[in-house]
């Protein structure tokens, strides 16, 4: 049975992560990207289904770890009654190379380990030919996958794993290298374990020195943006929303999705965060994935793309694999890229917008490009969408997602480099449009709040957004009124609601975690407000469900008092960057909501 979902921590290179348990059991890894195959799926099964565990052989073997300062190397120190010893876990920056290494190191007196590997190709399901090279590397090959094991001790064969058996003393060190590659060529190289770590270290000291600092919240966003920066795709800048697939919203239930995928809308929250913190380099590279992915016709703006924009993200069901504590199905694909979602194109042109002003340049042509989305979403804006949540009930007219439509129009129509053309006059008068639509329809009557979708009395998490923009000012009784409502109907033991399930909206059977992003958009709006105080106390709340290395999943369990979901998710990860930064800035401004920051979430708002 695989750990709590906060029991695991993160390794990554950028290309690709494994997730490490508590007791040294690597539960899932994909190779060579984010988005293959599992070699290792024990995570959505058992250890039938692929595990590589290095621990002591004393069962009562006590542990603590802890990343190396602003990096994702994770060191696992071990005490057993006869010594101790530290396992540093790591994905090396090795080139294309991508793979796994461990470096056991005794530190004082003598202590007994055991490593077992089980190597299963296609999540759980193909079973390797595993051969043994020479004294020091063993090769498992099954299909188009091959990966080599290379260590100085003795990796012998025991019915359908590999186990090794070693003592380490005090001084010694053994090192474990797994490498992948395509098994029609010959094995990867072998590295040099130490001086793979201390390039590692050197890459990841680099980059989280660079962060812009946020008084007393640095260290809890620089482990975010670290987060981040681990789940990116280096070879085209893309960012995953997480590095699993399947971990479930809610125990037992059917919503389980895979998100090794990079969202569009991710890419404008990631934008700003990345802006926000400092690093223009990166969030250049993810505007240039951006662009590349959605060229073309802008009929064919998709939700989300692969790492490297692919298109077809065709959903699909792993049969064999029982899921995380038996929440099934196991989805491989996601049908969402399929869907219709107005908001994205509002995301784009925020968050383009807000990259400008802060000094990230865009390319000649992204005029052109803009001109050719605005006319489209001019002749599509009346339509009924899925919405952010990615419903697969009925489309319906989402607030949200009209007033993201707006902000694109109103952002266009504001640029500088647009002043005085008719262009500019056009999409004022859309912007104009649209913001009359959705006050007549997008209103509740009696409450005076905006309302989830047109005639309903619903209220939505996402309208904790349209607050955050100028759609109103921030003092429009329209706006406190719907802080009030979510505070009212979506706040459940002190966390936000992504909107009521047992209304049927989603088309799915109700029930689900609270998904934190819209706690830290609660943070966000209370700052709007002047509400500073409880502003930083939900904060100080929400980080306190960091696990013990700073990781949050996409959802949280009040009840159960359990993280759920995708994980490490990087929309939790950027919603608390941008809050740690608009209450920095809140804190430091006066109490009349007028003099509030500028919101950093979602980009673009509040110019």
């Amino acid at each position: 049975m695989a750990a709590r979902i906060e029991d695991y921590a993160m390794i990554g290179n950028c290309r690709s992560a494994a997730l490490v348990s508590r007791d040294g059991s690597i539960d899932w890894l994909c190779l060579p990207r984010f988005d293959s195959a599992a070699c290792f799926a024990s995570l959505l099964g058992d250890e039938s289904h692929g595990c590589w565990r290095l621990a002591p052989a004393d069962p009562t073997a006590e542990s603590r770890r802890d990343y190396i300062d602003g990096s994702l190397v994770l060191r696992t120190e071990w005490t057993t009654a006869t010594g101790r010893a530290r396992v540093t876990d790591f994905m090396p920056f090795a080139g294309e190379q991508v793979g796994v290494i461990r470096i056991v190191e005794g530190i004082e007196g003598r202590v007994d380990f055991e490593a077992l590997v089980r190597i299963r190709f296609d999540y759980g399901n193909a079973v390797p030919w595993v051969t043994r090279v020479d004294d020091e590397t063993l090769t498992a090959v099954a299909g188009p996958d091959l990966l080599v094991m290379r260590s100085p001790v003795p990796v012998e064969g025991e019915g359908m794993h590999s186990v090794a058996r070693f003592v380490v003393a005090a001084g010694e060190i053994v090192p474990f290298a797994l490498a992948w590659g395509p098994s029609h060529l010959s094995p990867p190289e072998a590295i040099d374990p130490m001086i793979a770590l201390e390039d590692s270290l050197a890459f990841w000291e680099d980059w989280s020195g660079r962060c812009r600092d946020v008084g007393e919240w640095s260290d809890i966003v620089r482990r975010s943006l670290v987060v981040l920066k681990g789940l990116s795709y280096l070879p085209t800048g893309g960012i995953v929303a997480a590095p699993t697939t399947s971990l479930p919203e809610w125990i037992g239930s059917e919503r389980n999705w895979d998100y090794r995928y990079c969202w569009a809308r991710d890419a404008t929250f990631v934008l700003s965060a990345l802006v926000n913190a400092g690093y223009h380099g990166e969030a250049s590279a993810w505007r240039d994935w951006v662009r590349r992915a959605v060229a073309g016709s802008p009929g064919q703006l998709q939700v989300l793309y692969g790492l490297a924009g692919e298109r077809r993200l065709e959903e699909y069901e792993l049969p064999w694999l029982p899921g995380y504590e038996g929440s099934r199905p196991v989805r491989v694909g996601n049908a969402a890229s399929s869907q219709f979602q107005l908001d994205i194109f509002g995301e784009l042109v925020g968050a383009f917008s807000h990259a400008v002003r802060h000094g990230v340049a865009l390319q000649p042509e992204a005029d052109s490009v803009q001109e050719v989305f605005l006319d489209h979403l001019a002749s599509i804006w009346r339509h009924p969408d899925e919405g952010i949540w990615e419903i697969r009930g009925e489309p319906r007219h989402f607030v949200h997602s009209k007033v993201m439509a707006w902000l694109a129009f109103q952002r266009a129509s504001e640029q500088p480099r647009q002043a005085g053309s008719p262009l500019s006059a056009r999409w004022r008068g859309i912007a104009d449009e649209i913001k009359a639509d959705i006050l007549a329809k997008g209103i509740d009557p009696k409450r005076g709040c905006f309302t989830q979708s047109y005639g309903s009395t619903q209220v939505d998490a996402s309208l904790l957004l349209v607050t955050l923009t100028d759609f109103l000012p921030p003092d429009d009784p329209r706006v406190v009124a719907t802080v009030r409502a979510v505070e009212s109907d979506l706040l459940v033991d002190g966390f936000v609601l992504r909107y009521d399930t047992r209304s049927g909206v989603d088309g799915l059977s109700p029930g689900e975690g609270q998904f934190l992003p819209c706690s830290f958009w609660l943070v966000e709006n209370y700052v709007l407000l002047g509400r500073i105080d409880e502003a930083r106390a939900l904060f100080e709340r929400l980080i306190s469900l960091t696990n013990d290395l700073g990781l949050l999943a996409e959802e949280y369990d009040p009840r159960s008092k359990r993280l759920l979901g995708n994980f490490p998710q990087a929309f939790s990860h950027v919603a608390l960057v941008n809050a740690a930064y608009s209450l920095a800035r809140g804190s430091s401004a006066t109490a009349d909501v007028h003099a509030a920051p500028e919101s950093t979430y979602p980009p673009g708002v509040r110019a």
